[in-house]
């Protein structure tokens, strides 16, 4: 290489020696790689060493040298290649003439120097052989060590891995909504099918029963059967298209999170027997960067960089590592998607930018297909300038960036930050920044652009032109000098900007500082007016850019990137940005560096945020500047409405019906004329509003509510928004009264409210099922009394009789839905006529009618003077007021009673439940009680509060007083206590159990020991579905609304046992008292005991002794109330009894007594296990694979046990013909079961697990056929052909450890891909102990090992101890047949005979060159060529391929259709001439309708056919070797730095041009030499001349050498 080629390559950047290659004795001076990534000399590193640590010149980063010192440091590669081409172009052009010598001499010389070379060699010849075998042991006992601990690190990395994997699963449950047109091409078709089967069904009885002819039409049907089906009107492209979307795996931040967390660290090494173990040698590793982080040359300008598996490590860890992430490395390496972060732009400077702030681990992305705009670049002679690029985000990363991506983060992945400097603010949604980590990159750049325009080069010249878009070299100030671009011109006595402007007529100009952002005018200086004077005020501040330094330039990309803040719009969008509103973003980023969040892209602005540090020392949280902006309000959120998508909005309301009376509660009051009501009894909107709160809630409490958050509300918008009570509830928004307010009007209320923008969040969109529920009204058939507006004592009154009440409404007239609805109200008495609220307004002289009306009711009250009873809440409230004035004095005269007493009368008790487990099990406390348990809690705080904790050993069932929550209360242990000194207590007094330390229980006075609660039970109810117990959603139903809630409690029948059945009544939102039990039965939960009732006739005196509920004594008002059961009548609507009162007027008799309540025991069933499987004898055989377990188990059944399994679902589809009467089980003693699938035929089970009303069963003849939850009611405990033993057997593989030390999501999935439902080779290596344990085997695929794949893609590492003894497993005998008396008499041979495989020609020598012709190219170094000589002309029968193929297609549909399709298997393909050509059967590509996917092998190419373009081949044509031959070209490989655009698709790493070009190379005469026969077969090409094919690749850029092959490039 000569020196002027490129003298900064080849030159030593700090001393200006000439990098020089090691030759014979002479030791070279190689370039060498630091850490920060410059490159200097090894004579200079030497020099620059200081105690194993070398300070870079430049950038002052140290770097710490490895064991070998300097000569450890990488070299660098691509200066040693340049070295390495420039030394064999001079050996190729020196042609000398060696000077005669005498030749006697030198061969005596020659004959010595070859006996001591022989003597050396065998010398060394033993010394290799004690190194290779020292070698191998030291490696072995190494690895090992290090297997095992690579193996704790990589279990623990996977259980992190499998939990992300989960987590993006979930984002793939609706991916067949992405298909809908695939959908709607496969309804199609079915419609056309369901009409064929129709109209073939109708043929057929016609022609069964020809009478049939009359009642259809014939012709009609003869046609449908006769069309013929055009493939053609459906669309079958459909399938071929993706979704879209694509996992990628951001290798850039994984391998840095990799390698710090995951490495090999290097020490001293130690003799084998010292090292110590795996545990105590796990250390902190180094902080350091690995080396392939460093730069080599110009980056790719994709922007993602090259894997560690892709690049030849330096060392051996670096080896090791590429193995191990191989694989896992090179496949998203390959779509890896542009990263937002900062990439290197020159290559001025031989080191690499700091690496990206960080990026998504996992993201999935939706390409975004846009059309591509470029501006053609005109270069056409001295004066006219090459246009340079747009700036913008596409600049913030490489290819100037014009990919564009819409990146949907998953779980909270982690957020983009970078940190930049603001050079240039026009307001804050345009401005401009720079990457802080490119500063090194951005001074030399600056340093080069001042030595071009420091000397004489780039001067104008008179007959130069400045055209706009031109790039020049600007002035900015006194020697420092910038690139621009020209924006506008301004020629001398032009008042117009022109486009192209004489230089010596150049009156100003405006340019754009690229690295800046910033546009400046530039006046030109004329002293004199003269053309001289005018050219050198032009060159004091411009310089031109050659075409040389351009195309220098041009693979730098512009440093300043325009940015806008995200959602960010003036305060007043019609007089844009203010005057304050750029100063305060000037001054609140400043001149330092901001860290920089990128939110996403639009247009050419990057949509950012930016943060900056605290402005306060009290505060260590960074800002938000677009929070602070809109904080000073000179700026507000905005969030455009998406194209094409609709704003959703809440239904209307349901209006009730004209003159229909319906409950309703009375939300809010404005006025007589505007208010809201709400109907009642709309247990929906009960469930929907528990279910909003517990969504909104939990994530608030979790964090998770960040992309709920709603910046920027408008008016109109549905939203979920905070109350007064921190509730929420569904809203709209109103208004936007300022000050990041907004008004909302809650729709289910009606009531409005101003809210922070904080108390705002998006709705949902399950929570738009219900309509609103709030309904505008107003009074019907008044109007003010006085002028037209409401007065506000009218206000005030109608609030008081209805506001949050129960009431009557009754719509009157139909409105249109923007005006109230006038109703009447009635107010909701017990008995009598209901009050017209209106009425009662007109009578106190606060309103007045439109026209008189009268009352509701036709008649008057004949006693007006009557005394009604009292509701019963009033009675309870009443109770309550009585017991909370009870005067100290009487509740210390009370006795102490620590248990239960329940009263004399046991309906209408106020109790309040504490603790729900199922309908069938609940505790409540009576509301009497209340000051008893007040003062056992004081007794014990008084008691247990001054002591210490006691060293007890405490045992199941032992009382003992508890601290929870700071109240010491009553409790009883669970379970005797452990060493962890954890406590499970039942709290005696709740019922619920809490876990608690041993320092907070005391041991309870015996005196003390009792309960205050009741465990009971809801009667006359039981579970729905057939189920015997109960569901968890009614479980969870009762929990939620009965826990902590007052009720009124009845109980049924009081006996010893429990839980007491009761009926229990509570209140709903309007204040009306409901059976529990009747909510759960129209909720569906639950259903009705049917049961006889018989009438019991009680005594007369006892019947006339009980008052009725809630009847005043005849003492006065302040008589005890004493309630008993009803004899009056009760108004249902607020006390539903279970049964209908009868009056004690009307008959003497009381209401029917329930029969007592009778619980079903579950009948005591115990069912053996299902005999074991029959286990085969060890050695080869066939089986099929029936399922994949999760847990790697793999079932099969033998080809015996198949014809079993049809016999076997025979005999019990015959036996269960119907289905067994379902009963209550215990299932604990069950094991075999019958169970109905899905399909509703019956299978043989086994009963794994019990889990409520759910079980799990395994299927014992199909092994885990996807292993579910079955209700019960689907399972029966019995067993079905006993007799038959388990057909399926589990088996697992033999020498291989899974990954992990347990079989990965991903391996089971491999696992069902490559074996469910297909017959495979199995060597039984291993009968179990048990009949019932897995059988250990070693399967074969196609004669390929399972184990083998498994390694493969890295799921299983193989048993080093096993590898040896499958190494001897043959392929698989003919299976034997047993001695069975087969009648094969009638038995028909095959009709396709089996042909066997293609063959291959044999090829020359290695090294021997030989003449071919490339028949297909699939890269540019993977073709398929042919040998022109020797096989080419091999005839069979005195005919060559060419004449049989031609003779076969002159007669091809003599030939008969394939109908097997075994993959491999030869056949004759139609192509796209219309003739047949032989092929390879590779797999099928579609089933509707059936494709294959076929290999022309003689031309090497693939083509998609279906099933009715291939032929049986003629086992003639076998005995031609195929003339393609697959093989891959040595000496060159893909570029590491790929600058084209266009990529092949099915090999990004390659480009278009590439291939063009290596066709273009290829139609010479080529000459091919075999390299390497295995694994697969690798030449090298040569032209005409001897060259090596791929060395104009090489030199264009569009290759890279193979320096791993060593290779002669003479």
């Amino acid at each position: 290489m000569d020196r002027g080629d490129n003298p900064s390559s080849a030159v030593c950047m700090l001393c200006g020696d000439t990098y020089t290659l090691p030759e014979d004795e002479v030791v070279g001076n190689l370039p060498r790689a630091l850490l920060c990534g410059h490159i200097y000399c090894t004579s200079c590193l030497h020099s620059h060493e200081d105690d194993r640590v070398i300070t870079c010149p430049e950038c002052k980063v140290e770097s710490t040298l490895p064991e070998a010192g300097v000569s450890g440091l990488q070299e660098d590669s691509r200066i040693i290649g340049l070295i390495y081409t420039a030394k064999m172009n001079k050996m190729k052009k020196y042609n000398g003439i060696l000077n005669p010598v005498d030749v006697e001499k030198m061969e005596k010389a020659v004959d010595e120097a070859l006996a001591q070379a022989a003597e050396n060699i065998a010398q060394l010849d033993h010394i290799l052989q004690t190194l290779v075998t020292g070698l191998a042991v030291q490696v072995k006992k190494e690895r090992a060590r290090l297997l095992m601990e690579l193996d704790e690190a990589v279990d623990r990395a996977t259980h992190i891995l499998s939990k992300r994997r989960e987590a993006l699963l979930t984002e793939l449950t609706n991916m067949e909504g992405r298909f809908s047109s695939g959908h709607v091409e496969v309804s199609r078709v079915q419609e056309r099918m369901k009409a064929l089967e129709i109209a073939m069904q109708m043929a057929r009885e016609v022609r069964r029963v020809p009478s049939l002819e009359q009642y259809c039409t014939l012709d009609k049907v003869l046609e449908t059967l006769q069309a013929p089906v055009d493939s053609q009107s459906f669309d079958m492209t459909c399938i071929t298209m993706g979704s879209g979307l694509s996992c990628v795996l951001q290798s850039e931040s994984l391998s840095q999170s990799l390698t710090d967390c995951l490495k090999m660290k290097a020490g001293s090494p130690k003799p084998l027997s010292e090292t110590p173990p795996p545990r105590a040698q796990q250390q902190a590793g180094s902080s350091r960067k690995p080396s392939w982080h460093r730069g080599e040359g110009r980056r790719s300008r994709s922007g993602s960089r090259t894997p560690p598996g892709r690049r030849k490590p330096s060392d051996p860890q670096q080896q090791q590592q590429q193995r191990r992430d191989g694989l896992r490395a090179e496949r998203p390496a390959r779509r890896s998607s542009p990263s937002p972060g900062p990439h290197p732009r020159s290559s001025f400077a031989h080191h690499s930018p700091a690496p990206d702030h960080g990026a998504p681990d996992v993201i999935i992305e939706e390409l975004i297909e846009e059309e591509q705009e470029q501006d053609s670049a005109r270069v056409a002679g001295h004066g006219d300038f090459k246009a340079l690029p747009p700036t913008g985000p596409e600049l913030a990363n490489d290819k100037w960036r014009s990919h564009r991506r819409k990146k949907l983060q998953v779980n909270a992945a982690p957020v983009i930050f970078s940190w930049v400097l603001v050079t240039h603010v026009v307001n804050p949604s345009h401005f401009y920044v720079n990457y802080v980590s490119e500063k090194r990159q951005f001074v030399t750049l600056c340093r080069r652009i001042n030595l071009l325009c420091s000397g004489d080069e780039g001067r104008f010249t008179p007959n130069d032109k400045l055209e706009t878009g031109s790039m020049v070299f600007t002035k900015w100030k006194e020697g420092v000098w910038c690139r621009a671009t020209v924006a506008e011109v301004f020629q001398r006595g032009c008042v117009e900007a022109v486009g192209a402007c004489p230089i010596t007529r150049l009156a100003r100009l405006r340019v754009f500082f690229l690295d800046y952002g910033f546009i400046k005018t530039i006046d030109i200086e004329d002293e004199d007016g003269t053309p001289d004077s005018s050219l050198k005020g032009v060159n004091d501040v411009l310089r031109r850019v050659d075409l040389s330094v351009q195309l220098e330039l041009s693979h730098c990309a512009p440093y300043a990137i325009k940015c806008s803040l995200k959602e960010l719009v003036p305060t007043d969008l019609r007089k844009g940005w203010s005057k304050e509103a750029q100063v305060e973003f000037r001054r609140v980023v400043g001149s330092a560096a901001v860290e920089m969040q990128l939110c996403g892209q639009d247009r050419d602005f990057l949509l950012v945020d930016l943060r900056k540090g605290p402005m306060d020392r009290g505060n260590d949280l960074p800002i938000s500047v677009r929070e602070y902006l809109v904080f000073i309000e000179v700026a507000r959120f905005y969030s455009p409405v998406m194209v094409g998508r609709r704003q959703l909005l809440y239904y209307p309301p349901v209006y009730p019906k004209i003159n229909t009376e319906l409950n309703a509660v009375v939300t809010h009051i404005n006025t007589p004329a505007d208010f809201y009501i709400q109907l009642v009894d709309n247990m929906e909107f009960l469930l929907l509003t528990a279910k909003l709160q517990d969504c909104y809630s939990a994530m608030a409490v979790g964090g998770g509510d960040g992309d709920l958050h709603l910046y920027c509300p408008m008016i109109g918008q549905a939203c979920v928004a905070h109350f007064d009570d921190k509730v929420w509830y569904r809203a709209q928004v109103i208004g936007h009264p300022g000050d990041r307010k907004v008004e909302v009007l809650y729709v289910d209320f009606g009531n409005k409210k101003i809210l922070s923008f904080n108390d705002l969040r998006k709705i949902k969109d399950e929570f738009f099922a219900l309509p609103a529920m709030a309904i505008h009204c107003c009074l019907s058939d008044v109007v003010p009394l006085e002028g037209e507006s409401w007065t506000d004592t009218c206000t005030d009154r109608l609030t008081s009789l209805a506001h949050q009440k129960l009431v009557t409404v009754m719509a009157t007239e139909i409105v249109p839905r923007n005006k109230p609805l006038p109703v009447r109200l009635f107010e909701s008495g017990l008995d009598g006529p209901m009050v017209n609220i209106a009425e009662l307004l007109v009578t106190e002289e606060l309103a007045c009618f439109r026209t008189r009306l009268g009352s509701r009711d036709a008649e008057p009250s004949l006693d007006d003077s009557a005394v009604w009873d009292p509701p019963l809440e009033d009675l309870l409230s009443a109770e309550g007021r009585s017991a909370d004035q009870q005067t100290p004095a009487d509740e210390d005269q009370e006795q102490l009673q620590p248990q239960l007493q329940l009263p004399a009368c046991l309906k209408d008790l106020k109790v309040r439940v504490t603790h729900v487990r199922s309908p069938d099990s609940f505790y409540v406390q009576l509301t009497r009680n209340d000051a008893q348990l007040k003062r056992v809690c004081e007794l014990l705080k008084r008691q247990c509060a001054p002591t210490e904790p006691q060293e007890v050993e405490w045992k199941a069932d032992m009382f003992c007083a508890a601290l929870i929550n700071g109240v010491w209360e009553r409790g009883q242990i669970c379970s005797s206590v452990t060493s962890s000194n954890i406590a499970e207590v039942v709290r005696c007094d709740f019922g619920n159990k809490v876990k608690l330390h041993v320092s907070n229980l005391r041991p309870l006075q015996p005196d003390l020991v009792g309960s205050l609660i009741l465990e009971c039970t809801l009667s006359d109810i039981r579970p729905a579905g057939g189920r015997s117990t109960w569901t968890a959603t009614a479980c969870d139903f009762i929990s939620y609304y009965l826990t902590g809630a007052s009720a009124v409690m009845t109980i049924k029948e009081l006996t010893d046992e429990r839980p007491v059945p009761v009926v229990l009544s509570c209140s709903n939102q309007v204040g009306q008292f409901v059976s529990f039990a009747d909510s759960l039965v129209s909720e569906g939960l639950a259903l009705r005991e049917r049961k006889p009732r018989e009438a019991v006739v009680p005594k007369p005196e006892e019947t006339a002794s009980e008052p009725p509920v809630g009847e005043k004594q005849p003492g006065g008002p302040d008589t005890d109330i004493k309630r008993s059961p009803p004899s009056t009548p009760a108004r249902p609507a607020l006390i539903p009894f279970p049964f209908s009162p009868i009056s004690n007027s009307t008959s003497p008799c009381t209401p029917p007594k329930p029969a007592p309540r009778t619980h079903v025991s579950a009948e005591k069933v115990k069912t053996q296990l299902y005999h074991p499987p029959e286990l085969p004898c060890l050695g080869h055989i066939r089986m099929s694979v029936s399922a994949i377990g999760e847990d790697g188990v793999i079932y099969a059944r033998t080809h015996h046990a198949e014809c079993q399994l049809e016999q076997l679902r025979d005999r019990i589809q015959q036996s269960m013909k119907t289905l067994p009467r379902q009963k209550p089980y215990t299932w604990k003693s069950v094991l075999g079961c019958a169970v109905i699938g899905t399909d509703m035929l019956w299978y043989r089970g086994q009963l794994l697990e019990a889990l409520g009303g759910q079980v799990k069963v395994r299927y014992v003849d199909y092994g885990l056929v996807e292993v579910e939850n079955i209700p019960v009611v689907h399972v029966y405990p019995m067993l079905l052909c006993e007799d038959v033993p388990h057909l399926c057997m589990p088996c697992q593989l033999h020498g291989v450890n899974p990954v992990g030390r347990q079989w990965q999501p991903d391996a089971v999935a491999l696992l069902k891909e490559l074996l469910l439902n297909r017959c495979v080779d199995v060597q039984v290596m291993e009968l179990p102990t048990e009949p019932r344990d897995c059988l250990t085997v070693h399967i074969s695929l196609d004669g390929m090992a399972l184990s083998r794949i498994l390694c493969h893609h890295q799921h299983a590492s193989m048993d080093h101890s096993a590898l040896a003894q499958q190494e001897h497993i043959m392929a698989s005998p003919v299976a034997c047949l047993d001695d069975w008396d087969i009648d094969t008499e009638g038995l028909k041979s095959p009709e396709e005979p089996v042909l066997g495989p293609f063959t291959y020609p044999e090829l020359p020598q290695e090294g021997q060159q030989f003449q071919v012709r490339v028949k297909h190219l699939w890269t540019p170094n993977e073709l398929f060529l042919w040998p022109v000589e020797g096989p080419a002309d091999v005839k069979v029968d005195a005919e060559s391929l060419v004449e049989a193929l031609a003779r076969i297609n002159q007669d091809v549909d003599s030939l008969p259709r394939l109908t097997s399709f075994p993959p491999g298997a030869p056949c004759l393909a139609e192509y796209s001439d219309g003739k047949y050509y032989r092929a390879k059967l590779m797999n099928f590509i579609s089933t509707d309708p059936v494709m294959m996917l076929v290999k022309h092998v003689d031309f090497g190419s693939d083509d998609t056919l279906p099933t009715s373009k291939l032929r049986r081949m003629p086992a003639e044509l076998l005995r031609f070797p195929v003339q393609a031959l697959k093989v891959r070209v040595a000496g060159f490989k893909a570029p590491s730095v790929g600058l084209e655009r266009d990529v092949l698709p099915y090999s990004p790493r390659w480009s278009t041009k590439a291939a063009l070009d290596m066709i273009d190379l290829l139609h010479a005469r080529i000459t091919a030499s075999v390299v390497s026969r295995q694994p697969e077969l690798t030449v090298l090409l040569h032209n005409e001349k001897g060259e090596l094919v791929h060395l104009p690749l090489v030199r264009s850029g569009l290759a890279d050498l193979d320096l791993d092959l060593d290779l002669d490039l003479d």
